[in-house]
């Protein structure tokens, strides 16, 4: 086996640790990016936030490391969460959807979003885009065994990675210019419609608040 592929195999063996949140909190794009990280030596083994001290000693003792803890410089392990959307004040600008990872928000332009609890990672991406601030992260009651939670991720990676794949052809396809062009057309459309939908959104709450 060729140095390449020994680093190969270790990231795959990594990788199968991480919570497959992909919530970038660990410096990287995704947790395989991470993993990639970490078997060439770019990156500790506690910078994932989700999987906490727990994925740590895992970590560490599949690289006959010392444990060290989860360093709060990448966050800190927060109890199981799945986002929510408040569907009166969604204003349909598909932001969130663009943001999730996982492909676990669905709707349309226009049309108010809803989030698959059962897909959710938790990741917290969909948050900061939202112009109108509808989405917050609810505690989820379901306990699950280490077993599920292997299984759980092992699904989060699978959506993960068809959503990359989905999205690859589309920037492969358009030259990276035209890309630029079309996207900033695309904004500015997008934000004056936001502003639109914001000052709808805000007339209502205050219609509701006499």
């Amino acid at each position: 086996m060729t140095h390449r592929d020994s680093l190969h195999a270790l990231a795959e063996s990594i990788d199968a640790l991480l919570p497959q949140t992909q919530c970038r909190q660990c410096g990287f794009a995704g947790c395989r990016p991470y993993a990639d990280a970490i078997a060439a030596g770019r990156a500790d083994i506690n910078q994932c936030a989700p999987g906490g001290d727990g994925v740590v000693h895992d970590l560490a003792a599949l690289l006959g490391v010392s444990f060290k803890p989860l360093n709060p410089a990448f966050g800190v392990c927060k109890p199981p969460a799945v986002a929510v959307i408040d569907e009166e004040t969604c204003i349909g600008c598909t932001l969130c959807i663009q943001a999730c990872p996982v492909d676990a928000i669905v709707g349309a332009a226009k049309v108010m979003h809803t989030v698959i609890a059962a897909e959710c990672t938790g990741c917290e991406l969909c948050i900061p885009p939202c112009p109108v601030d509808c989405i917050q992260m609810m505690a989820t009651e379901r306990v699950l065994t280490r077993e599920q939670k292997r299984t759980a991720a092992a699904r989060s990676r699978r959506r993960f990675h068809a959503r990359s794949h989905r999205l690859q052809p589309q920037h492969e396809e358009r030259g990276p210019r035209l890309i630029e062009s079309s996207e900033k057309v695309a904004e500015q459309k997008k934000r004056a419609t936001i502003q639109k939908a914001i000052a709808r959104a805000k007339a209502r709450l205050q219609q509701r608040g006499r």
